[in-house]
Order: structure tokens, then C-alpha cells, then sequence
């Protein structure tokens, strides 16, 4: 496919600060590409370079394989993370003067309509909740009907049900040809919209690819987490397999004997974390969830919560944001070290230039 959006080795510093380091990518026509990472990650830096109101001190970004600033401004929309329109206008307002400085442009109540803010367009500004006031944000960029439309962090401040909302439109936009670049820090979010995700820490592309991919590669696995009135040994487990086997399987059923025995070996198998107040099964499917209850049971241990979940983007994120950390923190100690080497062996230096006390 094209590649409407394109970064090539950006790179932006802010005095001693990296915002972006070596930075590329591409984002092909009709494609969600969702920008994920820790709040300083350089993510608002990289919308800003790509739309043109920011400039990089190396690298080049391109649209339409056209420096930014070239193109044509009614074929892009974009949301900034901080926007303030006049508290004085209505919705209504707001959206007829933005459609107002374009030629063609879409009819303000559609827009009021695709962003469920039908029913509020004669309310000013001031008045609307703050989710409201970030739908009308929204569709202040899309009122020009862009090709491709940059949003920064569209949905923040949005309940649940105006999120969904925000949801279904930029899916309709993408599937009606929009190429569309977000930034989040809804992994909920980011895994439903986005063809591929990338994630920026300390100004670096980490990781980049479809959410199904990173999380495979990086989401762990399926996880049992109960929650204790006491805290368990995970010798509780031990010798399971060896107990379920010794079953009588006429008393339960030869199914549910295999059932058990599967389960007992899952959990032997598992990586158990215990921890004040819950125990943490790593890689265990929902069938072993039964052999679990039944030996914290028989044991006379109380539980109050018990909760098993697949591998998510989320885990996936806090993976590869783990790593991203540990790796600049060991940078950082590499760097101090040098330095700690440096000063060491200049004072050797100074200090073998100096003469000796006594000789004075």
C-alpha cells in the first residue's frame, strides 16, 4: 500500500532534553495508526513534526512524499492535545466557523451529529461537560473532510459512551479511505482502533506492529490472579498432579477425572507468585481454575476475588515500557559511571602532580 505519512531518523531535542531520537515510520492510505507511551514519550513532538507546526533538528517527515508544510491544509485535520476555542460560541458556532475557512467543506450538523452532539449544538462552549467540549474539538477537525487527520489524544475526558462514539466515527472515517494517526494512552483504545501501533519511550520507536503481534511477542501469557484473605504458599500446590491422579474416577466420572488431571499438570507446570494477600498463576488456561478453588478450599482458605485474563495490549505495553526503562536507566548508570572513572582519574593525576606534604 502507499505510504501517506512517512518519518525518516527524526530526531528533536528542547535544549538538553531528547524529545525524538532517530525516529521512523510510515502509514499507508486508509490506515489507524495508534501512537502509544508514557506521558514526555515525544509522542505530541511526532504529530507536530509530521503535521508541519513542529521542525525537526535532523530527519525528514513527509505527506504525500511532500515536505508537510507543502501540502495543501484542506486535505489535513488536526487535533492538538491543548485547544481552546471561544467559551462564547456555541457548538453549532464553533463548527460553522472552522467550516468557514474552507471551501468545501462538510455541513456543521452532520459533524454536530457524528460526534453526538446533536442535541447540545446551541449550547456555548463554557457550558458543555468536558467530554463535550472535546467532541466539539473533535469535529473541528474533520469539518474540512481531511485525507488524513492527526489526533492527540482524542478521547480524553470522553465517558464511556461518548468514547464509543468517537470510536465508530474514526472507524467510519478509516474504512471511508481516511488515513488516521492518534496518540493514546488507552490501550483499550489503541487495540480496538489501530492497524499497527507503535511505542515511543525516551523519544525512540520501540516497538511497532499490528496490536495481535506485540501482544503475542510481548503480552505474556494468560493469567490467574486470586485474591487471599491471608497470604499463601505456593507450596500449597505442590505434588497436585500425584493427588489427582489418585481419584476415583468411578465417584466423579473417567471426563471430569481427565479434566482434573490436566489441570493438576497445568498447574504444576505454572509459575506461581505469591504475594501479601493474592497468589498469581502464569500460564494457566480457565479449566484449572476449578483444581485451584478446590485445594484453597479444602484447605479452609477464604478468597474473595478471583480472576483469570488473556495476554492484552496493555501488558504488552507495560512489557516493552519496562524494558525501555531498564535500558535507559542502565544508559544513565553507564554514563555515570564513566564519568565517576573520569573524575577518579583525574584527581590520580592531580594528585601525583602535587607535591608531598613533608617536601613543601
Amino acid at each position: 500500500m502507499t505510504a501517506v505519512v512517512e518519518a525518516s531518523s527524526l530526531r528533536k531535542t528542547y535544549g538538553e532534553t531528547v524529545a525524538l531520537e532517530n525516529v521512523s515510520l510510515s502509514v499507508a492510505d486508509g490506515e489507524i495508526f495508534a501512537l502509544i507511551g508514557p506521558n514526555g514519550a515525544g509522542k505530541t513532538t511526532l504529530v507536530r513534526s509530521l503535521t508541519g507546526t513542529t521542525v525537526p533538528d535532523a530527519g525528514t517527515a513527509r505527506l504525500w512524499e511532500r515536505a508537510p508544510t507543502a501540502v495543501d491544509e484542506s486535505r489535513l485535520g488536526v487535533l492538538p492535545q491543548e485547544f481552546s476555542p471561544p467559551d462564547r460560541l456555541s457548538a453549532r458556532e464553533l463548527l460553522e466557523y472552522y467550516a468557514g475557512l474552507y471551501d468545501d467543506a462538510r455541513d456543521p450538523e452532520a459533524v454536530l451529529e457524528d460526534v453526538g452532539l446533536a442535541d447540545a449544538g446551541d449550547t456555548w462552549y463554557e457550558n458543555l461537560s468536558g467530554g463535550q467540549k472535546r467532541r466539539v474539538c473533535v469535529g473541528s477537525a474533520l469539518v474540512n473532510d481531511p485525507d488524513v487527520l492527526f489526533l492527540d489524544e482524542p478521547t480524553t475526558g470522553i465517558d464511556p459512551a461518548g468514547r464509543r462514539t468517537v470510536w465508530r466515527l474514526i472507524e467510519a472515517l478509516a474504512a471511508g479511505g481516511t488515513t488516521v494517526v492518534l496518540t493514546t494512552h488507552d490501550m483499550a483504545e489503541a487495540e480496538r482502533l489501530a492497524d499497527r501501533v507503535g511505542l515511543l519511550a525516551d523519544g525512540s520507536l520501540v516497538a511497532s506492529g499490528p496490536p495481535t503481534t506485540l501482544i503475542e511477542e510481548y503480552g505474556g501469557a494468560s493469567r490467574l490472579t486470586i485474591e487471599t484473605a491471608e497470604r499463601v504458599s505456593p507450596d500449597l500446590f505442590d505434588g497436585l498432579e500425584g493427588r489427582q491422579t489418585g481419584t476415583d474416577a468411578a465417584e466423579i466420572g473417567a471426563a471430569e477425572t481427565d479434566v482434573a488431571e490436566i489441570s493438576a499438570t497445568e498447574i504444576e507446570a505454572a509459575e506461581i507468585d505469591a504475594r501479601d494477600g493474592a497468589l498469581v498463576f502464569e500460564d494457566v488456561s480457565p479449566t484449572a481454575i476449578g483444581a485451584v478453588v478446590d485445594v484453597l478450599e479444602g484447605e479452609g482458605i477464604e478468597y474473595t476475588s478471583l480472576t483469570w485474563s488473556e495476554p492484552d495490549l496493555e501488558r504488552a505495553y507495560l512489557e516493552l515500557a519496562d524494558d525501555a526503562e531498564a535500558a535507559r536507566t542502565a544508559r544513565s548508570g553507564s554514563v555515570e559511571g564513566q564519568l565517576e572513572g573520569q573524575v577518579a582519574n583525574a584527581e590520580l593525576e592531580g594528585a601525583r602532580d602535587r607535591p608531598a606534604e613533608g617536601n613543601r
